[in-house]
């Protein structure tokens, strides 16, 4: 099975892209036949800047994307949003992409199970 999960909101401030982070640890975790792909829209495209720094104690996006990334899982942003929020020219996380709609519709077409937060 394929699931995508689509991000729209940015990094910190609510915990929608931490909560759909867990999920895809989750899926990844209990179910190892689940294909797990992220897709960043919008200040989402944020969650996958590098160098990330929080305190002591807190969530950190940019490790939890690698963790996703590094058990198989695929992340793409919006190159468009990273665009236009002045990111054009930023470092991605590790194993991150910048991509296009044509990739998100693919990925959209391809998804057996679409979640979004």
């Amino acid at each position: 099975m394929k699931v995508l999960i689509i991000i729209n909101d940015a990094p910190y401030g609510t915990e929608k892209a931490y909560n759909a982070l867990r999920m895809a640890m989750a899926l990844q975790k209990h179910h190892s036949d689940v294909k797990v792909r992220v897709f960043l829209l919008a200040d989402s495209v944020g969650c996958a800047v590098a160098g990330q720094e929080t305190p002591r104690g807190y969530y950190n996006i940019e490790r939890m994307l690698k963790s996703i990334i590094a058990n198989d899982g695929e992340v793409k942003t919006c190159g468009t949003c990273l665009d236009a929020r002045g990111l054009t020219q930023v470092a991605l996380a590790q194993g991150a992409e910048r991509s296009n709609m044509q990739e998100f519709s693919d990925w959209v077409v391809d998804a057996d199970k679409i979640m979004t937060f």
